[in-house]
Order: C-alpha cells, then sequence, then structure tokens
C-alpha cells in the first residue's frame, strides 16, 4: 500500500480528502472526519534515523488510531512501530513498504475512522 493507495481508499470510502497542513512539512497529509474534524489517518515521510530503522532517506508511514491493547500488540508485528508523533499508547504507526498486507492497512484505517467518529 502506497500514499495515494490510502487517499484513493479514503476517499471512496469516506469522502475525505488528504489536507497538508504544514508548510515546513509539505508531503505529510492529515485525514480528517468531515463532521467533527479529528483525525483519524495521517501519512508522512519520515527519516529513518527518527524511526529507529537502519538505511538512510525516509520512509513513509501511516498513523492510526486504536484500543490500546490491540496497539500494544500490533508494535510487535514487523512493519509497525511507535506512533511517530502521536500519543503512543492509541496510535501506531504502519511502514508502507509492503510490509503490512494491503488489506491489513485498509482495516486499520477503517478501524481508526471508527475510533475517532465521536
Amino acid at each position: 500500500m502506497d500514499r495515494q493507495g490510502i487517499f484513493d481508499y479514503a476517499k471512496r470510502q469516506y469522502g475525505t480528502e488528504p489536507e497538508y497542513l504544514w508548510l515546513r512539512y509539505p508531503s505529510y497529509a492529515v485525514l480528517r472526519h468531515p463532521e467533527n474534524r479529528k483525525w483519524y489517518g495521517i501519512v508522512m515521510d519520515v527519516p529513518r534515523e527518527k524511526l529507529g530503522l537502519p538505511g538512510a532517506g525516509s520512509a513513509d508511514i501511516l498513523d492510526v488510531k486504536g484500543e490500546a491493547l490491540a496497539i500494544d500488540l500490533l508494535r510487535q508485528s514487523p512493519g509497525f512501530l511507535p506512533a511517530y508523533h502521536m500519543n503512543k499508547k492509541y496510535w501506531v504507526s504502519i511502514l508502507l513498504d509492503g510490509s503490512v498486507p494491503d488489506d491489513t492497512v485498509l482495516a486499520l484505517l477503517d478501524r481508526s475512522f471508527r475510533a475517532t467518529e465521536n
């Protein structure tokens, strides 16, 4: 799954478009509910060293929200990291490098959407 695939899915499923909020980080895109404006996802390209990953350059990630126990379990699996710049108890970063199956990425985005509805 890549960032465009996530954006296309969010548009089809929820009618939402990515929002680019920061001049300093022009590729960081927030997905939020149209009604309550809460974030349900954020796509970022983060330097690998800031994520604790080997190698040079950056990695695309998707941060999603979930239940604390589920987030803790996910972080023990390949392709998942402690949330970058979000509450690490309720958010997790998903590497968008193919290490997490597309259907899992989208299912977690759906869960995050539901978790931020109210």
